[in-house]
């Protein structure tokens, strides 16, 4: 499943629901325990991916989004760029090594977009974790296996998180992923249905 899997799935025909940022921050505490208690970095990555605009619409807000990073970027020294995939999906990428850098920039460019009106094209965030080596355990005693990149997903349409560990081959870390659900529900908002936990293939971070 991709991006554009994962649009149909989670909005399907149906009229779009709004946005919901406000339980965006809870990744903010939730990295604490996620790096001291089961070895999981921030990698100072971060993204916020967003469906095609309409070709006016769409370069008025580029423009606009690109206006206030500007300007954040020169108060948090956040690098970022705007990047479209194959399937026209408009990504922002963020790179700083404070990881609240992170979580305010994404947060800006999604309380931009609802401003503009533009909040039901927003499809999600996503923040970038690393194992380390000879990682910690991950709950019951496992290991997490240095070296993963563990996504977490922002499912904006749901206000909740997932988690997303992508291995070779289309396959992914189902095991870690349901440990990590475990040891975060009571951090974070996870997102209960599993069936939800769409997998994004190909993210470019």
């Amino acid at each position: 499943m991709g991006l554009r899997d994962f649009m149909d799935a989670v909005m399907g025909r149906s009229r779009l629901p709004k946005a919901k940022s406000e339980k965006l921050f809870a990744i903010s505490t939730a990295s604490i325990t996620l790096e001291s208690s089961l070895g999981l970095k921030p990698s100072g990555y971060a993204g916020i991916c967003f469906k095609p605009i309409g070709a006016t619409s769409y370069e008025s807000a580029r423009n606009e989004i690109e206006e206030l990073l500007e300007y954040s970027s020169k108060e948090t020294e956040t690098e970022f760029r705007m990047e479209k995939d194959e399937f026209d999906f408009l990504w922002a990428i963020f790179r700083d090594p404070d990881f609240e850098d992170l979580v305010a920039n994404i947060h800006l460019v999604s309380q931009t977009l609802e401003d503009r009106g533009f909040g039901e094209q927003i499809l999600c965030a996503i923040y970038r974790f690393d194992s380390e080596p000879e990682a910690g355990t991950a709950g019951h005693g496992t290991k997490t296996g240095a070296g993963k990149a563990v996504y977490w997903i922002y499912n904006f349409k749901q206000g909740t998180y997932y988690p997303f560990i992508p291995l070779s081959n289309r396959q992914r870390d189902s095991p870690f992923e349901f440990r990590l659900r475990t040891a975060m529900e009571r951090e974070m908002p996870v997102e209960k249905s599993v069936e939800k936990w769409y997998p994004l293939w190909g993210i470019p971070f």
